[in-house]
């Protein structure tokens, strides 16, 4: 099977917690809103190994982008989601990329550049392949990297965001769900 956005999202969307993520946000008014991360790609790596489409998802990423970078503007658009999505049960985490910059370095240890849009906070996840987001408004898949390391399993450093302790956390952590992943070390970094 060769990945193709189309095949990405089919996958995906068996998730009927994605579905009805990607069907409800647009009435947020969000700019820039993004459904990304772990709930896609996981939903593959479930999809090849048999599992339920949900299996092993902790949390569904929303990304948007607005310039109001106050706590409050963001907090009044996790309110609503929260309300919009009450019925679902699961952990929603919305996040104005526009923020990110004001609270990474205490949550995380290092600096991180002022973003200038949601595509810039997917740019910058951990692992290059899980670089993914549905963007609710058009349907279009944003995918800096492509689609072949979720397909086939691997995890690469980012390397415009190269965060060996954090990178290699991460893909342990997808390692131990999805143990047939493959962690793949640049030269002179962690171990294979």
């Amino acid at each position: 099977m060769t990945m193709t956005v189309d095949t990405l999202l089919n996958i995906a969307m068996t998730n009927p917690v994605n579905a009805q993520i990607a069907a409800r946000l647009p009435s947020l008014g969000l700019s820039q809103c993004m459904l990304t991360a772990g709930c896609l790609f996981q939903a593959v790596w479930n999809h090849q190994a048999q599992l339920p489409p949900d299996w092993g998802i902790k949390d569904y990423d929303v990304f948007y982008f607005d310039t109001d970078q106050s706590w409050e503007a963001e907090n009044e658009v996790i309110d609503a989601a929260r309300h919009l999505f009450r019925d679902l049960n699961v952990n929603i985490e919305l996040k104005n990329q526009a923020r990110v910059h004001l609270w990474y370095s205490q949550r995380f240890g290092s600096a991180y550049p002022q973003l200038q849009s949601s595509k810039d906070g997917i740019d910058r996840y951990l692992i290059a392949g899980t670089c993914i987001g549905l963007d609710v408004e058009t349907d279009e898949v944003y995918a800096p990297y492509g689609l072949e390391d979720i397909e086939q399993g691997m995890l690469r450093i980012n390397p415009i965001h190269p965060q060996p302790d954090l990178f290699e956390q991460k893909a342990k952590s997808y390692q131990a769900r999805w143990p047939w992943l493959r962690i793949v070390y640049p030269d002179g970094v962690g171990s294979d």
